[in-house]
């Protein structure tokens, strides 16, 4: 059965640095449910040197190869076409076994010419007596194939199909006994890691540039980590509900007001703001919007607002906003994008939007309006939709964004992020 191939896995190179040793153990884990045969390829990136392979499965052979449950000997008139080395363990031989430990040796020019010919290739396990080090780098790719078929129970069995030697990583070889249906599987393992090369290999003067990058990139997490920990204790101080300082006691009418600030260069103001709404039943007086124990209408701030009334004021039809011009500097103009109040008794809702400039020297130099309560057609408008959408999206939707931009109301924050 031919599958589609797959594409070459990333591999890990062996340095000729290590101390020496008989073996390059590598451990591979093959618990599965079903039994697998294990394939590994090798590319020794001097095709001139032939390698001793050996494994055991559960536990690591001995250090001589005298206690394995297999080996065989890499030669390079043994090569493939793509200049690999490959072995193949099949699905009756790993039944029952959870790991494998495979080592390689590289063999000296003595070896090779006593072991690589004709007459003696593969005959007896060589004696291992002597340490030896690596002299050339080589790299690893080990995959598990099976074939497996649907029985009846729907469960997928094993018995009378053997993984055939000629499987590689274009096709499957299934030898079966019965004529059933049946299908073939593919994992590609984890590449092991040596952890002797490693350790041996993590001086500062061999690896500058990983170490500079983990340096730069902590430092670059743990000022992020400082920022963020800083806004996100600000955040917290402008989060709750203003009562307007000139609330009535004896009102039992609420509304809650927010008031959403642009985002541009300069849109927040330190003016005193006021507003008047008005309905279809009654209008507010003129109230202030204040806050005496944090700043308000910030850039990009949202602030919410408690105001108590005699009575209901109906639908409301439109609401009169303007500031006092007294900020100083660009302090005192204001980019208004929206407001949103809400009847806490009903909890309807009415949309103001704005999207213009409180300032004498900008747009056409106004510090009041009057907004209409927006309808339907003004909600679903372009420019409203694509500013909310937009302001939504990077403030709090964009992982990274969101850092610096994060809604104070968002209980995900900037740290977290």
């Amino acid at each position: 059965m031919t599958i589609s191939s797959m594409i070459l896995q990333n591999v890990t190179s062996i340095n000729s640095t290590l101390d020496n040793q008989f073996f390059h153990f590598h451990y591979v884990n093959i618990t599965n449910p079903l039994p697998i045969s294990v394939h590994f390829d090798i590319h020794p990136l001097n095709v001139t040197i032939a390698y001793l392979f050996i494994y055991k499965f559960d536990q690591i052979p001995s250090s001589d190869g005298s206690n394995s449950d297999g080996w065989t000997i890499f030669c390079p008139s043994n090569l493939t076409n793509e200049s690999l080395y490959t072995y193949f363990i099949n699905n009756q031989q790993t039944l029952n076994h959870q790991s494998i430990v495979f080592g390689f040796r590289e063999l000296n020019l003595t070896e090779i010419e006593n072991l690589c010919s004709n007459s003696s290739i593969n005959m007896t396990l060589p004696i291992i007596n002597q340490p030896r080090n690596f002299i050339s780098n080589y790299e690893l790719r080990i995959y598990t194939s099976g074939c497996f078929y649907y029985e009846k129970n729907n469960q997928w069995q094993y018995d009378g199909l053997i993984v055939g030697p000629l499987t590689n990583h274009f096709q499957t070889q299934c030898f079966s006994n019965h004529l059933t249906t049946f299908a073939s599987v593919y994992q590609i393992l984890p590449t092991p890691i040596n952890w002797k090369y490693v350790f041996a290999n993590a001086d500062f003067s061999k690896n500058k540039t990983i170490y500079l990058t983990i340096i730069i990139v902590s430092i670059i997490y743990i000022s992020l980590m400082i920022y963020a920990r800083y806004k996100d204790r600000k955040d917290i101080e402008k989060l709750g509900v203003t009562f307007l300082p000139d609330n009535d006691k004896k009102d039992r009418y609420f509304y809650q007001i927010l008031i959403f600030t642009g985002h541009r260069k300069e849109a927040g103001t330190k003016s005193k703001v006021h507003i008047v709404l008005s309905g279809d039943k009654d209008e507010t007086r003129i109230r202030t919007l204040s806050d005496s124990h944090r700043q308000i209408f910030q850039r990009g701030g949202v602030n919410a607002f408690l105001m108590s009334v005699p009575k209901s004021l109906g639908l409301l039809n439109y609401a009169r906003i303007w500031h006092d011009n007294t900020g100083t500097g660009s302090s005192s103009s204001w980019f208004l994008k929206y407001i949103i109040v809400r009847d806490l008794q009903t909890m309807e809702k009415f949309h103001f939007i704005s999207q213009q400039w409180f300032a004498v020297e900008k747009d056409d130099g106004k510090i009041e309006r009057i907004l209409p309560v927006a309808g339907d057609i003004e909600k679903q408008a372009f420019s409203y939709m694509v500013s909310k959408n937009a302001y939504h999206s990077v403030s709090d939707g964009h992982l990274w964004f969101s850092i610096f931009s994060r809604p104070p109301s968002n209980q995900f924050t900037r740290v977290q992020r």
